[in-house]
C-alpha cells in the first residue's frame, strides 16, 4: 500500500485491537427481521426490581462497529451498547436484531427494536423521524480507491465521470446524491449497495472506481483489502444511539448509561481494544 498503515491510522484517529464478543448471536437477520409485536417487555429482577427488557437493532458489515466473526455478532458498537445498558437504571438487553442499514430505522418506528447501535449518524433529516442519544464517535468520510489505481481524488467534485459505490442509506450515499442533484455525477454512474463489504469487492474488481464510506470503516477495508484512502472528506459527523421520538426515558437511560462508561473507563477500554491508535471520540456532554 501506497501509505503506511501506522500513520495513516493516527490520521484517522482510531484506536484499540478487534475482541470477540460471545452470547449476541441475533435471531433475525433479514429486513423482515425482528419481532412482530411491541419489543419492549417488562420483568422483575430477583430484588424485585422492574426492568425493561429493550431489543437492539444493528446493521453488521460495518467494520469495527457491527460485523459478523465466527457465527457471532461482535463489533464496538455491540459492546458499548451492551455496557451502556448495563449501567441504565430500569432497562436490560433482551437480544439483538440484524437487518439491512436502511431498515433500521423503519424497524425502530415500527416497534420491532427499542434502539439502533449500527453507527449511525445524527442529521436532522432522520431526526424527523427518530430521536437520537448524546453522540458517542465522531467520523468523516473518505475516498476509497483501488491500490495502485491511476485515480486518485482529493475532493467529491472529483468524482465526476466515475463509477462511485456506498451503502444505501448513508452519509456517503447522501453526499453522491447531492453531486448527482448538482449535475456534477450521473445517476448512472451510482451504483448503491446493502453492505460496504460488497461495494468494496466491486472496487476491488475494477467495476467501480471509488467508495464514499466513514472514515473509521473505511481504515478497517485498508487494513485486510486492496485498497487505500485518497483523501478524506471533513463532514463532521457524530454517530449516536438512536430511539423512538416518544420514549425520552430510555434516551433519558442510555445518555446516563453512556456517561458511565465514559466515567468509569470502560469506553476507553473499548477504544482501546476496537480501533488502533488514538481514537477520533466525542468528549463528554
Amino acid at each position: 500500500m501506497d501509505m503506511d498503515r501506522r500513520s495513516y491510522l493516527e490520521a484517522l484517529g482510531a484506536s484499540g485491537a478487534a475482541l470477540t464478543l460471545a452470547g449476541c448471536t441475533s435471531t433475525g437477520g433479514s429486513d423482515s427481521g425482528g419481532t412482530t409485536t411491541e419489543s419492549t417487555t417488562t420483568g422483575s429482577t430477583t430484588s424485585g426490581t422492574q426492568q425493561t427488557q429493550i431489543v437492539a437493532g444493528t446493521a453488521p458489515g460495518f467494520q469495527p462497529f457491527e460485523m459478523m466473526q465466527d457465527g457471532e455478532l461482535v463489533g464496538f458498537d455491540v459492546d458499548l451498547l451492551e455496557a451502556v445498558v448495563e449501567r441504565a437504571d430500569g432497562y436490560t438487553l433482551q437480544r439483538w436484531e440484524q437487518y439491512e442499514f436502511g431498515s433500521l430505522i423503519q424497524a425502530l418506528t415500527t416497534d420491532k427494536i427499542d434502539t439502533i447501535a449500527a453507527g449511525m449518524t445524527i442529521t436532522e433529516k432522520r431526526k424527523e423521524s427518530i430521536g437520537f442519544t448524546n453522540p458517542y464517535w465522531d467520523a468523516n468520510q473518505a475516498l476509497l480507491v483501488r491500490e495502485g489505481s491511476s485515480f486518485q481524488p482529493q475532493s467529491l467534485e472529483d468524482l465526476a465521470g466515475h463509477t462511485v459505490g456506498a451503502q444505501s442509506g448513508t452519509t456517503g450515499e447522501s453526499l453522491i446524491q447531492d453531486l448527482i442533484d448538482e449535475g456534477t455525477l450521473k445517476q448512472s454512474n451510482y451504483n448503491a449497495y446493502p453492505k460496504y463489504p460488497l461495494a468494496v469487492s466491486d472496487l476491488e474488481n475494477g467495476n467501480i472506481d471509488v467508495v464514499v464510506i466513514d472514515t473509521p470503516v473505511a481504515e478497517t477495508f485498508v487494513d485486510n483489502r486492496d485498497v487505500v484512502v485518497s483523501a478524506t472528506v471533513d463532514t463532521g459527523e457524530q454517530y449516536g444511539f438512536g430511539v423512538r421520538q416518544n420514549d425520552g426515558d430510555l434516551e433519558s437511560a442510555l445518555n446516563s448509561g453512556l456517561q458511565a462508561v465514559r466515567d468509569d473507563g470502560t469506553y476507553a477500554d473499548l477504544t482501546e481494544k476496537w480501533f488502533a491508535s488514538g481514537g477520533t471520540t466525542t468528549t463528554s456532554e
